[in-house]
């Protein structure tokens, strides 16, 4: 891995890839369309950055991939709780957009096409922690449907054009620069009135959260053998979102009153229960290296210290 493009290089874990790519010896270069990745992020990059759009600008995007070796594809629409909203959002942002970024890469030689999808593709999984080669349940989020249809897509491209893929089934990532998710909102909620906090669902629900030094990691370290494969990330444990927020209160110096709505889950496709079975990506050398506290209290501290990105 000499020559690598990110899209989505200018958001959350994209940046934090791009630097230590940088730092590794890598020649970093970027496509973002900046719908939600900020120029700030990329201040210490050193990285060839590109403005663009996987979905109108076709041409760019294969002008972005001459050269390449490896493809860190990380653009896409996260925002689970809103697809019902907008339901074709995830469809052309998460599944086209992909289909377009393969079809470049295969045109251009690339060999790695690495690929950020979801343990949301568990929907509501059955077996605790849920390994890789379990039976794909019923979807229960636009999002999680549409990682699931661009992992089919990029599994056909690794049959038929040689690519090397390795799909990465995520948990949810915390630390530097990360601006959208449960900590953020309780933060804004907190910094408006110290005195109470809102929260979607019981509390209860039971999530696996990873920081993103840990993900950068893994996105760097593991690989495909050949073909096409697939790796959960996250810690071997799991909070409860009642836990979280106390973290995020205390690292605020607050004792807010609590109100919940939403029953035992928050919004159509919250699932109460995320905990992934990461033995395989252990098995290829790799392993998180933060607590899921020290992970939420640690983005709390760079939201404070950074409290433009409220």
């Amino acid at each position: 891995m000499r020559n690598v493009l990110i899209t989505g290089g200018a958001g959350f874990i994209g940046s934090n890839l791009a630097d230590q790519l940088v730092r590794i010896g890598c020649n970093v270069r970027i496509f973002d369309n900046f719908s939600t990745g900020r120029g700030e992020f990329l201040e210490t990059s050193n990285a060839d950055v590109r403005r663009g759009d996987l979905l109108g600008d076709v041409d760019e995007l294969r002008s972005a991939m001459a050269g390449i070796d490896t493809v860190f594809h990380l653009a896409a629409n996260a925002d689970v709780r809103d697809g019902w909203n907008n339901p074709d959002r995830d469809a052309y942002q998460n599944v086209i957009a992909t289909l377009n970024v393969a079809n470049a890469a295969a045109v251009e030689g690339v060999i790695d096409f690495v690929f950020s999808s979801t343990g949301s593709i568990y929907g509501e999984a059955e077996i605790f922690p849920t390994p890789e080669n379990v039976a794909i349940p019923t979807q229960t989020s636009l999002y999680g449907a549409s990682k699931i249809a661009a992992e089919g897509f990029l599994a056909a491209y690794a049959h038929a054009k040689k690519l090397r893929v390795t799909a990465f089934r995520f948990v949810s990532v915390l630390g530097p620069r990360y601006s959208h998710g449960h900590v953020i909102d309780f933060v804004r909620q907190l910094a408006k009135d110290p005195s109470k906090l809102h929260i979607l669902g019981d509390g209860n629900q039971r999530k696996s959260y990873m920081h993103v030094e840990d993900c950068v990691r893994a996105l760097i370290d593991i690989r495909s053998d050949s073909g096409f494969d697939v790796f959960n990330l996250g810690t071997p444990e799991f909070s409860t979102v009642n836990s979280s927020a106390r973290w995020i209160a205390s690292v605020m110096g607050l004792d807010p009153d609590i109100t919940y709505s939403g029953g035992d889950r928050g919004w159509i496709g919250d699932n109460p229960l995320i905990l992934l079975d990461v033995d395989k990506a252990k098995l290829a050398g790799w392993t998180t290296q933060r607590s899921i506290e020290s992970s939420v209290k640690d983005t709390v501290k760079w939201i404070l210290e950074n409290d433009w990105i409220l």
